[in-house]
């Protein structure tokens, strides 16, 4: 999935010409704290809330100094999770995409971003956890979906992780199934250590539940 894919298209960027009091409105009315000014199609930056208080409300946020505003963007073919890295390290709730020849293309929102991300890991989808401790030495992920997938189950989703073990790997796996007793008799038989399952629905229901009030939140 890259950028493109996540641009939104029912929020409308800053003209230069618009005002800060034009800007206050478009912040408030889609919930968010930046958006992007555009001119000519070209991307001039990312202004916030506090960029306008800094100038007066009638002025027009193509006389910002842009110099001291955010410049940040994506290509639009820049996959999505270097989207995220992106947006999360200069604390955006937007993010402008552009093409490469820096034309702007659209924005892509926190929430909009947190789903997809949701949805690429399948926290949405009903199954269980897996969560393993594997040595460096010893870690195979095919193997480990062939053992799996021999008991009639397939992996959704799956994240590595070091652990404070230099030596090991914290394996998380979202399984399509909610009763996986014997997908961890099978990685036993064969040696993996396994810290931790939840296979019960309520496991699943919760996952499910928190998943949808960070969207409502998100959306307030």
């Amino acid at each position: 999935m890259t950028a493109r894919d996540l641009i939104v298209r029912d929020i409308p960027a800053l003209l230069a010409t618009q005002t800060g009091k034009d800007a206050f409105y478009l912040l408030g009315e889609h919930h968010i704290k930046h958006l992007p000014v555009v001119q000519d199609g070209r991307l001039l930056g990312v202004i916030s809330e506090e960029d306008i208080f800094n100038h007066k409300i009638y002025d027009p946020v193509g006389g910002y100094d842009f110099s001291m505003i955010r410049r940040f963007a994506v290509q639009e073919d820049e996959h999505f999770f270097e989207v995220i890295r992106i947006l999360a390290d200069n604390r955006l709730t937007v993010i402008p995409v552009v093409d490469a020849q820096g034309n702007y293309q659209g924005l892509i929102t926190q929430t909009d971003l947190i789903r997809a991300l949701a949805h690429t890991v399948s926290v949405a989808e009903e199954g269980a956890i897996l969560l393993l401790d594997i040595p460096y030495r010893d870690y195979d992920l095919s193997t480990i979906a062939r053992i799996i997938e021999e008991e009639d189950v397939k992996i959704l989703g799956a994240f590595v992780s070091s652990s404070q073990d230099s030596a090991t790997l914290e394996l998380t796996l979202k399984l399509n199934r909610t009763e996986i007793g014997a997908v961890i008799a099978a990685l036993e038989r064969r040696g993996y250590m396994i810290r931790s399952a939840y296979s019960e629905r309520e496991h699943t229901d919760a996952l499910r539940a928190r998943y949808d009030a960070l969207m409502s939140y998100l959306n307030v």
